[in-house]
């Protein structure tokens, strides 16, 4: 039995346990989303958010350090610090990017809406 509208199993609205699965507030989004596919096995909109949300830290750890490793190893390297810069502002451009997609996620998720990010929407649709 699906719970598609319902509460939430701490007894959140649906729409108010969707958007604090992406809130990007002190951990607030990676807590609860494990929280939720813990104790949540009813609620499938939840679900699905949450796993997107864990997705897309994972994708943002990754990214970040890519970037932090790549960039690390060019700028000693080369010793340039024209470099140093370039990669400093693609470091900031992966944080903007992901607090962007959790702020947009968090509004989608409040409205009710099944928002999904290109790849890791559908595999959050399997494995929610």
């Amino acid at each position: 039995m699906q719970n598609m509208n319902g509460k939430t199993a701490l007894g959140l609205d649906s729409n108010v346990g969707s958007m604090l699965t992406y809130l990007p507030l002190c951990g607030i989004s990676l807590i609860y989303s494990i929280i939720v596919l813990v104790t949540d096995k009813t609620n499938k909109n939840v679900r699905f958010h949450a796993v997107q949300s864990l997705l897309l830290t994972v994708v943002y750890v990754v990214a970040i350090f890519a970037v932090a490793m790549v960039g690390g190893i060019l700028v000693a390297a080369t010793n340039s610090g024209i470099l140093g810069s370039l990669v400093g502002l693609l470091y900031f451009a992966v944080i903007f990017g992901f607090l962007i997609l959790m702020i947009i996620g968090c509004v989608k998720a409040y409205q009710g809406g099944n928002y999904r990010l290109p790849v890791i929407g559908d595999m959050a649709d399997k494995w929610s």
